[in-house]
């Protein structure tokens, strides 16, 4: 198992609470484990949110559940799948010291509203960040009325911590093209926002190049079965489900991302997810950002999925902005700057760059990376005017950042220290306290106003965090 230091670091590269990050860790384990299993892993067939980031891109959607579809109703019984999980949990704590607790382990086979067979399924965890209290859980859901109109494929499982297998975790999941159409179909029919997020990121990515005609034919598959009507632009718009789809939005994604992209910039592209699903246009395809006459190492390309870069400025945050077409407050030379972030590229010296266009000004421009000392991510959209190319996808392959030992345990460098320094206020003296959350790495501080902003920080393993952001847990 890896260390607590390894979680922090990745919870500081994404700017998300460690917590999350250390469920992303063991549900890499939990898919090893099921994968790894005789029975299970010849027949069960991963599908969803979690199976679009962890086998195909990098959605930046951390999701909670393990969605399956199974050949027949033979083993969804309480009974066998206790059973399978607890030996399940034996091989996961003698490969990885992370301890899934039997007495948690619950399962409950029930008559879904679908008139079909179901089952549900919780297993709680203790894992590096050794959180006391109530076990967090991981659900899974089982299903077995569910048509499979292609064939399943064999896919690597995105596992960015150093304690990956040598041989890999692979995981019979559905093919792009049955994931699009699943999430177009369930978009139609419950109108949820993580469906709408996943649909609109599905489309975005052009690099996997989806055969369109087939993802349409399989969604109309996928709707007689159901026997719901083929979804349209206009049958979600329509729907009652579409205010209470624009009032959850922050609600039910919130959690899951670093920073919440507006809800009106995901809408506004479902018209275009229609007509080239039908037909009606063609994908525009755009070039790459100019090179402006630099020296670069063509060889060389960004990891498809997440990782920790151990620089000074999180560039898992940059890659985030640039997915959900979001601008960047750059801090660099000592000014700020707004910026459209779209390429990371290597010169041939070795050195990273950044290249983004200045938003106010349409100017491209390039930057160091090491010499960036701040980003934040901010919730103004911008319109590509050139090919995002920051998070490319391709075939799964281990992070070279990634070092693995003997003991599965690694050692994280700490991040370079900004030699930027901000002037203080003081608060006033009177009146009450409020305490603020660090939603990265989970300390509390004290203050005499409620605002949730927050400065680079050490955590409370004395470690830099650049968690921007907070929650207020407290009034005193």
């Amino acid at each position: 198992m890896i260390d607590k230091r390894e979680i922090l670091e990745f919870s500081r590269e994404f700017g998300l609470n460690a917590n999350v990050v250390e469920k992303d860790y063991v549900i890499g384990w939990v898919l090893w484990g099921i994968s790894s299993h005789p029975d299970l892993g010849s027949s069960w067939v991963f599908k969803g949110g979690t199976c679009l980031k962890k086998c195909y891109f990098e959605t930046y959607r951390f999701s909670e559940d393990l969605d399956f579809t199974l050949p027949g109703t033979d083993s969804l019984d309480e009974k066998f799948l206790s059973g399978v999980f607890n030996g399940i949990a034996d091989s996961v704590y003698e490969t990885t010291g992370i301890e899934i607790h039997k007495e948690t382990i619950r399962f409950e086979v029930y008559e879904n509203p679908r008139g079909g067979i179901s089952a549900q399924g919780k297993i709680g965890y203790r894992g590096p960040m050794q959180k006391r209290g109530d076990l967090p859980r991981i659900k899974l859901d089982l299903t077995t009325d569910e048509v499979l109109v292609l064939d399943p494929q064999l896919r690597e499982v995105h596992h960015p911590y150093s304690d990956r297998p040598e041989k890999g975790i692979r995981v019979r999941c559905y093919s792009f093209e049955e994931v699009f159409a699943e999430k177009m179909r369930a978009l139609a029919e419950r109108e949820r926002p993580r469906d709408l997020y996943d649909v609109i990121h599905l489309y975005r990515h052009d690099e996997l190049r989806p055969d369109r005609v087939l993802v349409l034919t399989t969604l109309e598959k996928k709707c007689l079965f159901k026997g719901v009507t083929l979804p349209s632009l206009a049958t979600l718009e329509n729907r009652p489900e579409r205010i209470e789809l624009e009032n959850e939005w922050e609600n039910m994604l919130a959690h899951q991302l670093p920073v919440l992209p507006p809800f009106e910039q995901f809408w506004q592209e479902i018209p275009l997810v229609f007509e080239w699903l039908h037909g009606v246009r063609e994908k525009t395809e755009q070039s790459s950002v100019p090179r402006m006459g630099l020296s670069l190492d063509d060889t060389w390309q960004p990891p498809n999925m997440a990782q920790a870069w151990h620089t000074g400025v999180p560039l898992e945050i940059i890659r985030f902005a640039a997915a959900n077409r979001l601008c960047v407050d750059l801090a660099y030379h000592g000014t700020n700057r707004l910026i459209e972030p779209y390429s990371l590229r290597r010169t041939r010296e070795g050195n990273l760059l950044l290249f983004a266009i200045r938003h106010e000004t349409g100017e491209v421009r390039s930057y160091r990376v090491d010499r960036i000392q701040g980003a934040e991510v901010k919730g103004e959209p911008f319109v590509p005017r050139y090919a995002i190319e920051l998070t490319p996808t391709g075939p799964i392959a281990a992070p070279p950042t990634a070092r693995r030992s003997n003991s599965h345990r690694t050692s994280v460098s700490r991040p370079i220290r900004s030699s930027r320094s901000r002037p203080r206020t003081r608060a006033p003296r009177s009146g009450p306290t409020y305490v603020i959350e660090c939603s990265v790495c989970g300390k509390k501080f004290r203050r005499k106003t409620n605002k949730t902003r927050l400065n680079p920080h050490k955590d409370k393993n004395g470690y830099k965090c650049y968690g921007r952001s907070g929650y207020l847990v407290d009034v005193q």
